[in-house]
């Protein structure tokens, strides 16, 4: 939980970001922005960090995992060092995320880069680096009263209830990457990966949060899309394996991944299949996972919500399923025809 009744800017840059690849450039400010105006600094402070009120932590890497490598860890520890260095580590955050500004679905933005103080995070004060892009513009009226009549102009501007995308960099836990938050509205594809991958080069920080988070992401993915490659399982099988798997994490305070092992998924071919994609899984991701740690009720209640349980049959039923896997059955009858039979003490 981050505080930020006492926080407010020291310094904030703008540049502009193009994509390269679309023929479009970079324009860099020679001088931070003036918010002596007390109205624009509510306004852009409020757009900047209302979303981050339940923010996800995350940390730098790198591709060699030494993450004093990574460009963005580099200037903010320099805005860090030395303050005065600010608005030259901005122009320098502008360029390099210009750089990677390839793909052609990227789109290009208003990049803001924002000195906060006096945040409190777990009742330690820090400073942040704030980055912001805004890539989407909207249309609004303006209206201006004469002495006899109005006029009124269309034009666009920032939508300042919606922030497209953004981090938080705090001056806390540098020796293992700084602790970060991610906002990405886009949140889909290459403009995902660049904005997260490619550009701030992050990765989640693995505390029971995100272990919890992290690890039925995992039991999720293996479930829904590589059991079946190995075992003969069935649909309702598949929903069986993935409500348990919830009801572990929620009839549990603490995991421990023999134990869920057993508990889950029993069948000892299946727990060393799990096993393997774990582990790949997890390099693949670049995350190393504890075998046994707190579980974050949050995290699960979050992920939960997209652990389907719906059996969908053709376009004519759909069955949830949230209990009991022996009383459903699946059958074929001397038509052919696919059946289910569903068994039950209580109509409702």
């Amino acid at each position: 939980m981050i505080n930020y009744s006492q926080a407010g800017f020291y310094n904030v840059s703008l540049h502009e970001v193009g994509n390269q690849t679309n023929g479009e450039h970079l324009q860099l400010a020679k001088t931070p922005l003036d918010l002596s105006d007390t109205r624009l600094h509510a306004l852009l402070f409020n757009y900047f960090i209302t979303p981050f009120t339940q923010p996800e932590f995350y940390a730098f890497s790198f591709s060699n995992d030494d993450f004093t490598l990574n460009p963005l860890f580099q200037f903010a520890s320099a805005v860090f060092d030395d303050a005065s260095t600010f608005h030259k580590q901005t122009r320098n955050i502008a360029k390099h995320l210009f750089e990677l500004s390839t793909h052609p679905n990227i789109k290009s933005g208003d990049l803001f880069v924002a000195y906060i103080a006096n945040l409190i995070v777990e009742d330690q004060q820090v400073d942040a680096l704030g980055i912001f892009k805004a890539e989407n513009k909207q249309a609004f009226l303006k209206l201006e009263a004469h002495q006899f009549d109005f006029s009124i102009f269309a034009e666009d501007g920032i939508n300042i209830d919606k922030l497209d995308k953004g981090c938080l960099i705090l001056n806390t836990d540098r020796d293992t990457g700084f602790r970060i938050c991610m906002i990405d509205k886009s949140n889909k594809g290459n403009e995902a990966q660049y904005w997260r991958d490619d550009f701030l080069g992050i990765i989640p920080r693995m505390n029971d949060y995100n272990q919890t988070k992290e690890f039925l992401n995992i039991t999720k993915s293996y479930v829904t899309t590589q059991i079946s490659q190995e075992f003969e399982v069935t649909k309702t099988d598949q929903i069986d394996l993935l409500n348990r798997s919830v009801e572990y994490f929620k009839s549990h305070k603490a995991f421990d991944k023999k134990e869920f092992e057993q508990e889950v998924l029993q069948d000892a071919g299946i727990i060393k299949s799990f096993r393997k994609y774990d582990e790949a899984y997890q390099e693949e991701h670049q995350m190393e996972l504890n075998e046994q740690f707190s579980i974050s009720s949050k995290a699960v209640k979050k992920q939960a919500r997209v652990f389907k349980s719906v059996l969908k049959l053709d376009k004519n039923f759909h069955i949830y399923i949230h209990g009991n896997r022996d009383l459903i059955e699946q059958g074929v009858d001397t038509d052919g025809r696919k059946y289910y039979k569903i068994y039950f003490e209580e109509e409702q």
